[in-house]
């Protein structure tokens, strides 16, 4: 079966005064219909630069290389015109901050017929009809009345919300959703990922969760794409990642997550140091200058991505994590 998105040697740089900046590096994966991939990493590790090169939406300095193909057809680096017939429409994306996102000066109603209109061609009446419809799924409580509010009126949750539904519109194969519940509550995190769950199942479209926190992934994904300073350092199912991580990277960020079986007020491990200048990467492991296994090999030369099990990759020279 042809995946969704299959992504091959895919590398990001971005042009800046004090010289370029390599935000992706030969970045490789595939997300199969109706999977859901978490993309893990500390904030810098390139995981929205990877999504923003695939959609075509990186800043006028950035330049992408290597094929991203959406059911066979390459579109990186596609014409925008080309582009936005599958923008929206096939895949599509739910941004980080949804007042960011969402235009301030124009009704909610005004900003979702817009996107039926645009790929759908639907008339304002059938526009309106579908657009309340999927904000009652997303769960905006009296979406009839609320339809032709401005995005202020409505809370943090409501918005990202909003945004969900915007996204969901189309009926896409493929959900982009980057930290959907950032800056969001406990109990609206929890919804929030409650109802992409239930989308995933009921419409059967992928969804690529990108995130800092461990504990949503765990929550939603299948499988786990972890990466570091451009570069992916482990990937593996879920349940196997979290119970075997086979990075030295990874560990550190799960052993770093609060538990709730762990004493009362013991002390969180930490990953020392910072992570490396993308503008003057080692010549060896991204890793090395903060890894507690680090040997000489680690400085001179960089590990590949290889198999680790039959369905467990990591870049490290270790032959198993202690």
């Amino acid at each position: 079966m042809t995946p969704v998105l299959e992504v091959q040697d895919l590398t990001t740089r971005f042009a800046t005064p004090d010289g370029e900046v390599l935000a992706a590096d030969h970045v490789s994966f595939t997300i199969a219909a109706g999977e859901s991939l978490g993309v893990v990493g500390e904030s810098g590790s390139g995981k929205t630069q990877v999504f923003l090169s695939i959609m075509g939406l990186l800043a006028k300095n950035g330049r992408s290389t290597g094929s991203a193909r959406y059911r066979g057809q390459e579109i990186l680096n596609l014409p925008a015109r080309r582009l936005n017939a599958i923008r929206g429409a096939k895949i599509a994306m739910i941004f980080q901050d949804p007042m960011t996102s969402l235009n301030p000066f124009l009704r909610i109603s005004r900003q979702m017929t817009e996107v039926l209109r645009e790929h759908k061609g639907m008339g304002e009446t059938e526009a309106r009809k579908r657009a309340i419809g999927m904000l009652d799924l997303v769960g905006i409580p009296e979406a009839a009345r609320r339809f032709d509010m401005y995005p202020h009126e409505f809370s943090g949750g409501m918005r990202q919300r909003v945004m969900i539904a915007m996204a969901l519109l189309c009926e896409p194969d493929l959900l982009i959703a980057d930290e959907p519940t950032t800056a969001l509550d406990v109990t609206v995190q929890a919804q929030i990922l409650e109802l992409l769950a239930r989308l995933k199942r009921e419409l059967g479209m992928a969804i690529a969760l990108i995130t800092h926190d461990l504990g949503v992934v765990a929550g939603l994904c299948e499988r786990v794409m972890v990466m570091y300073a451009g570069r992916v350092v482990e990937t593996a199912p879920a349940a196997d990642l979290f119970a075997h991580p086979q990075h030295p990277y990874t560990k550190g960020l799960l052993l770093s997550t609060p538990r709730l079986d762990e004493t009362v007020g013991a002390r969180l491990p930490t990953i020392p140091g910072q992570p490396p200048n993308l503008q003057r990467l080692p010549a060896g492991c991204v890793f090395a200058d903060r890894c507690p296994y680090v040997y000489d090999r680690c400085r001179i030369e960089r590990p590949p991505l290889s198999p680790y099990g039959p369905v467990h990759a990591k870049s490290c020279h270790l032959e198993a994590i202690p």
